[in-house]
């Protein structure tokens, strides 16, 4: 079975030590003294402290909160997959998310919170004592780069996800640090965008295969262009890098450079981006590493392994099976998405319908009689050790080489015409006018199911997504339960934003302000 890279499975004991924080990050206490100066001298401390930063990418879950996979939660914050689960009780939270009912309780949301700041902190810790290492100035120059970038990617998560939120660019160091300020949406994203620009001038163009995870300048170049087209689409202004404005014109400029420079490119089979051959590969332009070493048994610690927990959680909820694990049918594929895709190639390769199923499968909550085949419980990514549920091997994909041509054509690059033919080329489907409605519906159809559908409905204007979001009276020939169940009606008060958590609102002690709507 596969195992993971050199560089992520480096070190696990640290990542174990610097993941062992529980408490909210308003209350994170300053790392104990001995320890700070025992630490942090050679360059080894310093890898280990960075393989600590990237080990929170594949964060899915905190302690005493629930599992909250990115792709996951994005899905079923969207039009192409319901909550699902056992019943209605086992996949509350997820419904919760699903009919955009969202209580400041949300366990769901309080996960995904912790997860980015635990990321921000650790990188601003490095950041801050990366000068003191025994090392090259380019050693440190490469782990700066890093660092911003893994910053830049955890407050992307985070401002997209909640909008207001505390812009934290050094560690807290102590009681009277604890209350924290909100920060405008304007300076969290103007500063993602100066940490991209930053750190692609000083990552790698090429990665040796030994330090496959690692990121590179071609990342750094399409995380920019996703954060842009968001951005400009949810507030219709330009971002700014210090005194560098990045605006469509710059962003084209660093896409194009990634399409005829960086090597990637797409597979010949789109099928392959989601086998473990695909995994890396030339399509992949940012991707987290999951698999099943070490070997994880651990249910009061899940953190601790790294598994794929969105495979778990979206599996079919079958037993007795030769292809499929025990998974928990959670995040349902919807019949929209369903519809969209039926006469589209690429619907074999993202959609599982319950007539492939071998064994016996047992119904669960919002059954629709489809699941997510990009991310799910296939015998493939079955783990070699450990408990099953906790071990899936497939990685994630954040960004592939489709994207990036779809984003290109998007932007308006004189080559639109020939990107948008390149991705529908690729699964034998013809030419059409590269217009913005033809591109984005491409986006649909090449994405779905990537947890990337959500945010491009959102930056296109509350009132298509509340087109698209809602989705009352459609029913497929496989659903099971009342209609009531399915019919999903968008909540346009909070713009698409989740509710701060009430427990970090709690601890604000009155400095933050709630998300409208909530």
């Amino acid at each position: 079975m596969k195992r993971k890279s050199q560089f992520i499975s480096l070190v696990i004991l640290l990542a174990f030590t610097l993941s062992a924080c529980k408490k909210d990050f308003l209350e994170r206490n300053p790392l104990d003294e001995e320890v700070t100066s025992s630490f942090y001298k050679t360059e080894n401390d310093a890898m280990e402290a960075l393989v600590a930063v990237y080990d929170v990418l594949g964060y899915q879950s905190q302690p005493g909160m629930a599992w909250a996979p990115f792709v996951t939660v994005s899905d079923i914050l969207s039009d192409d997959s319901f909550a699902g689960g056992a019943d209605a009780n086992d996949g509350q939270d997820e419904n919760e998310l699903n009919t955009f009912n969202i209580p400041t309780t949300n366990l769901m949301v309080h996960t995904i919170w912790m997860k980015n700041y635990v990321g921000i902190y650790r990188a601003n810790l490095l950041l801050e004592k990366i000068e003191g290492i025994d090392a090259s100035d380019e050693f440190k120059t490469r782990l700066i780069a890093e660092s911003k970038f893994l910053r830049a990617y955890f407050y992307f998560d985070q401002v997209r996800f909640f909008e207001n939120i505390p812009l934290l660019l050094n560690t807290i160091k102590g009681p009277s640090e604890y209350s924290q300020e909100q920060a405008t949406p304007a300076e969290v994203y103007d500063q993602i965008a100066l940490d991209l620009v930053e750190s692609m001038a000083d990552l790698p163009e090429i990665l040796d295969p030994a330090q496959a995870g690692r990121v590179t300048k071609w990342a750094a170049q399409a995380l920019l262009a996703r954060v842009y087209l968001f951005y400009n689409g949810v507030y219709n202004a330009e971002l700014n890098a210090g005194e560098t404005v990045i605006d469509r014109a710059a962003v084209l400029v660093y896409l194009e450079e990634l399409i005829a420079n960086s090597g990637h490119d797409l597979f010949e089979n789109y099928e392959t981006n989601f086998k473990l051959a695909g995994e890396f590969g030339i399509e992949s332009v940012l991707e987290v590493s999951y698999g099943d070493t070490p070997a994880w048994w651990d249910w009061d610690y899940v953190r601790g392994g790294e598994g794929n927990l969105a495979a778990q959680m979206q599996g079919p909820r079958v037993t007795l099976s030769d292809n499929w694990d025990r998974g928990w049918s959670f995040a349902p594929v919807n019949q929209k998405l369903v519809n969209d895709l039926q006469d589209d190639p690429r619907f074999e390769y993202t959609v599982l319908t319950q007539e492939e199923l071998d064994g016996n499968l047992n119904i669960g909550y919002q059954h629709t009689g489809y699941f997510s085949k990009k991310y799910t419980s296939d015998a493939e990514h079955w783990s070699a050790d450990g408990q099953f549920e906790l071990n899936r091997t497939c990685n994630f994909r954040v960004i592939r080489f489709s994207d990036v041509l779809l984003m290109a054509a998007e932007l308006g690059s004189p080559n639109a015409q020939n990107y948008l033919d390149r991705v529908r080329a690729r699964v034998g489907l013809g030419s059409i006018p590269a217009t913005m409605e033809n591109i984005m519906k491409e986006r649909r159809l090449e994405l779905s199911l990537e947890g990337v559908r959500y945010f491009d409905v959102l930056r296109q204007g509350m009132a298509f997504a509340s087109q698209e979001f809602t989705v009352v009276g459609l029913r497929g020939p496989n659903y099971v339960g009342d209609q009531q169940l399915f019919d999903v009606t968008f909540d346009a008060a909070p713009k698409g934003f989740l509710p701060i958590p009430q427990t970090e609102m709690d601890l604000s002690a009155g400095a933050f302000n709630q998300n409208d709507g909530y």
